[in-house]
């Protein structure tokens, strides 16, 4: 039978690994970049750079694009997180089952 977690420790197993944070950084750099592009660099017309956000944060944060304002941004970062808890979740699932091979053979 298999031990049972409370939501807080499959959240925090599950954003706290490598692959999860590893995301999470590619999403502030990305980020970052977007912030640089549109408050430094001058452009003719509109940027698209913040197309960008929505897409490395998709398809969680294309759900709350319908809704009407501050809600996309909200869907920027519930994006995010539910993307990287389910990163993470797969690395765990996927490292647990490497390591219960190795030790049944």
């Amino acid at each position: 039978m298999a031990p049972q977690h409370s939501p807080a420790m499959t959240l925090r197993h599950g954003l706290l690994n490598p692959v999860a944070l590893g995301y999470l950084a590619v999403v502030v750099v990305v980020w970052g970049w977007i912030g640089v592009d549109v408050l430094l660099v001058e452009h003719q017309d509109a940027s698209f750079a913040p197309v960008w956000g929505f897409l490395i944060t998709a398809p969680t944060s294309l759900l709350f694009l319908p809704l009407p304002s501050p809600s996309p941004w909200v869907g920027v970062v519930v994006g995010a997180v539910v993307q990287a808890i389910a990163l993470g979740v797969a690395y765990r699932w996927l490292t647990s089952l490497r390591q219960r091979r190795t030790d049944s053979a």
